[in-house]
C-alpha cells in the first residue's frame, strides 16, 4: 500500500566514534531500497560542506546510486544549497540524475545559513538571495533544452531532464525567503506554519498557485518494543545532531527542525525524536502524522536503524489497513 506521510532520511553525519563511513553508505542505499519494495514515499537527501563530522556533501551523487537500486520512490534533495554550486552544473548533474530515475526527484532550494560553507567555496554569503533567484531562474531556462542568455553569453544544456517540469521547493527560515517561495517556487518546506502563511499571501497575490502545508510530525522516528533501550542506544547520537543544528542555527539567529538541548534529557523532552511503540507508530500512521524515519543518525550502527525499519514494515504496516 502507498504511505505517502512515510519517508526515510540520511545525511550521512558519521563522528569519529559512530560507525564506519563506508558501511553508513552501503547500508543508505540498502534501507533506500527496502523502503522504495515497502511502499515508503520518499527519500529525502541532505548536504552540507566541510563539516568535521563527514555530513554528504554531495546528495546528487548519492541520490543517483539510490536511484539505480529503486523503482518508485521519489527521491527529495532536501536540501541542496544552491548559492555553492554552478548553475548550469547543477541543471546538468539534475538533469542527468532525473532520467536515471525515470522522473523520480524534487529539488528544495536553499539559500544555506554556515558562512563557513560561503568561505569555503569562496561566495559572498550576503549574496545568497540573489544567488537564489539567478539559480532558478537558470534550471527552468536550461531544462527546456533550447539556448538561453545566462550572464551576457547564449547557452544551452543538454540532455532535457526526464520531467522537463521537474519541481523545485524552495525552503527558508525567514519571511524574505517564503516571499521568494511565492514568487519562484513549487512550493515551500518549512515547520513555520506563520512562514507558510507568508509564502501563500505572496503567491496568491501574484494570481501562482500555493502548495499547502504538509503533515508535520518529528524530525526523526524510531520504532522499538523498548523505547527506553532504543533511546540508550541512539542518545549520544541524537544529542550529537541537536548540538550540530543547534550551533549553526543559534549562530544566524533562525530556527528550524531541530533546537539545541544541553542534554539528553532535554533532546527528549523537545519533540524532535520520537521513539515509540508499534503499537503508537501506528497510532501516529491513522492520525496521519508524518513519519520520518533517520536509522544513520550521526552514525549509527546500522544494525540498529535496521531494526527500527523492520519493525515498522513487519509490526505496523500489516495493521494499517
Amino acid at each position: 500500500m502507498p504511505l505517502p506521510h512515510v519517508q526515510i532520511r540520511f545525511d550521512m553525519r558519521a563522528p569519529e566514534w559512530g560507525a564506519p563511513r563506508e558501511a553508513l553508505y552501503q547500508a543508505a542505499i540498502e534501507m533506500a531500497a527496502y523502503a522504495d519494495e515497502n511502499g515508503f514515499a520518499a527519500v529525502s537527501l541532505a548536504e552540507h560542506h566541510g563539516v568535521e563530522d563527514g555530513y554528504c556533501p554531495s546528495s546528487i551523487t548519492l541520490a543517483a546510486a539510490i536511484a539505480a537500486r529503486t523503482r518508485r520512490i521519489r527521491l527529495n534533495l532536501s536540501a541542496i544549497v544552491v548559492p555553492l554550486h554552478d548553475p548550469l552544473r547543477l541543471a546538468e548533474e539534475l538533469a542527468v540524475l532525473d532520467i536515471i530515475s525515470s522522473g523520480r526527484i524534487a529539488l528544495v532550494a536553499v539559500g544555506g545559513y554556515v558562512p563557513s560553507e560561503f568561505e569555503m567555496f569562496d561566495k559572498d554569503f550576503s549574496a545568497r538571495g540573489r544567488a537564489v533567484e539567478e539559480t532558478i531562474g537558470t534550471l527552468r531556462a536550461a531544462w527546456t533544452g533550447e539556448p538561453f542568455l545566462f550572464r551576457g553569453r547564449t547557452v544551452r544544456v543538454t540532455p532535457r531532464p526526464f520531467n522537463p517540469d521537474l519541481p523545485i521547493y524552495m525552503g527558508g527560515a525567514k519571511p524574505v525567503a517564503a516571499r521568494r517561495a511565492g514568487r519562484l517556487a513549487d512550493g515551500f518546506i518549512t515547520h513555520d506554519p506563520e512562514l507558510h502563511r507568508i509564502y501563500v499571501e505572496e503567491a496568491e497575490r501574484l494570481g501562482r498557485k500555493a502548495e499547502p502545508m504538509g503533515p508535520t510530525g518529528p524530525a526523526a522516528v524510531f520504532v522499538a518494543e523498548d523505547p527506553e533501550r532504543m533511546w540508550d542506544r541512539i542518545g549520544r547520537h541524537a544529542l550529537h545532531e541537536t548540538e550540530s543544528y543547534g550551533r549553526w542555527q543559534n549562530a544566524q539567529q533562525v530556527t528550524g527542525a531541530y533546537r539545541y538541548a544541553a542534554d539528553l534529557e532535554a533532546v527528549k523532552a523537545g519533540g524532535t525524536y520520537a521513539v515509540v511503540t508499534p503499537d503508537e507508530c501506528l497510532a501516529m500512521l491513522r492520525d496521519n502524522v508524518s513519519i520520518l524515519f533517520h536509522p544513520l543518525i550521526a552514525g549509527l550502527d546500522p544494525a540498529i536503524g535496521w531494526e527500527s525499519l523492520r519493525l515498522f514494515v513487519e509490526r505496523v504496516l500489516p495493521r494499517a489497513g
